[in-house]
């Protein structure tokens, strides 16, 4: 079963997937295997250039493959366009449902064989819904390799949805639902989705809700497996110890079978709404403070401007202006931060902290004078400066293991950018001058108030 994070499960974010699962008992195993080569040898692909191959099966089925034999290992990340936004209405929760139950038994293997196997190979297997995005991860030793990748077969084309495993999911997934429904920072997720999206399939939990969750079943899942896992609809990268020709043969066994086109329903963007300010009591010694403005989709020519923009202003951790001025100067909240979120069919800058309920007006305050000083000012040149070199210079860390670089690949062919944007992604960043921070500023910033969402015991003034 794989859990999902109903805020942000998988965010195509400046070109990486950001995904939020609960790791299968398999993986302990992988982990240790790594450790063990690990002891050997020296893993650094950011040390070098990554050389990416783009390959077709003879199949016809396309995949991004960067070969390397330093660690005798594989990772595989897919992704396919759809997601939970394609729950039908009053079905919410089907896609979390769908990953949550594909490897709960497949072919030949109940549920606690299929785990078993996983554990005999030393491999990982997991599957991940978010809003716009159904996602696919496996790891294996090279050793083992034809084994994991007909696990992942099976598990795709020949999932059994057996009753057993179907009603234990589905009573883990409710009793997290019924676990988290009072907690604030859950109020404040259903708080914001509901007023930034109303009437939207956005404003829908991924996760779904007990009513939702009920009365679905095996035919249910049987229909959104065909509809969404489908060849048209796929991104594929692999990462580690095999060839193009290794790997063509493995793409048309593991994929060759699914559905030349997916049913995926038609989404309409939204703008999300702007100045609403919406407060939901609760009995908490804290106040949460969300807030958001309408945002940019990654496609968007001011997107990585934008990027650059919020680093500054909340996204760069201990160096930005909400953590200077929150945090550090006055010690209202031990975190503050703000990040950019490209859905498929709206965008959004979104931001957040908790502080306690009498503190909460101050810390509120304080944020909205950051808001409208980037709105108003923008940064000086010396700290778009140090923002390009961070975010320039810290890119080759998110390449220090094979499934680190297959999740950045699969990433970048999902948003769209090609992939030259490896060799120009930084150069992109480099561009960025203070009259571009300025104007996408003014355009996120100076427009609109934001929407704002407290919870907690008082509303803050």
């Amino acid at each position: 079963m794989q859990a999902n994070n109903q805020n942000s499960p998988f965010i195509a974010a400046e070109g990486n997937f950001v995904m939020n699962q609960v790791q299968s008992t398999a993986l302990q195993a992988l982990s240790m295997a790594i450790l063990l080569f690990a002891a050997l040898v020296t893993y650094a692909p950011h040390a070098r250039a990554i050389e990416l191959q783009q390959i077709t099966s003879p199949g016809g089925i396309k995949a991004w493959l960067v070969e390397d034999y330093s660690v005798p290992l594989i990772s595989v990340d897919v992704a396919w366009r759809g997601g939970a936004s394609q729950d039908p209405t009053g079905q919410e929760g089907l896609t979390t449902y769908l990953a949550a139950t594909l490897d709960e038994g497949a072919g030949e293997f109940d549920a606690q064989a299929f785990k078993a196997r996983q554990e005999d190979l030393a491999m990982g297997l997991g599957f991940s819904a978010g809003r716009d995005s159904f996602n696919a991860s496996l790891s294996s030793l090279e050793l083992n390799k034809e084994d994991s990748f007909e696990m992942l077969r099976l598990a795709l084309n020949a999932p059994r949805f057996d009753d057993e495993a179907l009603t234990r999911i589905k009573q883990q997934m409710i009793a997290g639902i019924e676990r988290n429904a009072k907690k604030p920072r859950t109020l404040a997720r259903e708080a914001m989705r509901n007023t930034l999206f109303e009437g939207h399939t956005y404003a829908r939990p991924t996760g779904g809700t007990v009513a939702s969750l009920a009365p679905l079943s095996k035919a249910e899942l049987e229909a959104q497996r065909e509809a969404l896992l489908a060849r048209d609809n796929m991104s594929i990268a692999v990462v580690g110890a095999i060839n193009a020709k290794e790997l063509g043969v493995q793409l048309d066994k593991v994929f060759g079978a699914l559905p030349q086109k997916a049913q995926l329903n038609k989404v309409p963007d939204i703008v999300p709404v702007a100045d609403k300010t919406v407060h939901v009591e609760a009995a908490s010694p804290q106040t949460i403070i969300q807030f958001a403005y309408p945002g940019l989709k990654r496609d968007d020519p001011d997107y990585i401007a934008a990027y650059v923009m919020n680093h500054i202003l909340g996204g760069g951790s201990f160096s930005s202006w909400l953590y200077d001025e929150v945090r550090e100067k006055r010690g209202l909240s031990y975190s503050v931060g703000s990040y950019l979120v490209p859905y498929a069919h709206a965008g959004l800058l979104l931001g957040q902290t908790s502080t306690r309920a009498a503190q909460a007006g101050e810390a509120l305050s304080v944020i909205e004078a950051q808001l409208e000083r980037m709105a108003t000012q923008g940064p000086t040149a010396e700290e778009l400066a140090l923002a390009k070199s961070y975010l320039t210079g810290s890119y080759p860390l998110g390449f220090d293991s094979s499934s680190a670089i297959s999740d950045q690949l699969v990433g970048i062919q999902f948003s769209g950018l090609g992939a030259e944007y490896l060799d120009t992604r930084n150069s992109l960043i480099d561009a960025v001058t203070l009259e571009d921070i300025k104007r996408v500023a003014g355009r996120l910033l100076g427009g609109s108030k934001p929407t704002i969402v407290t919870v907690g015991p008082t509303k803050a003034d």
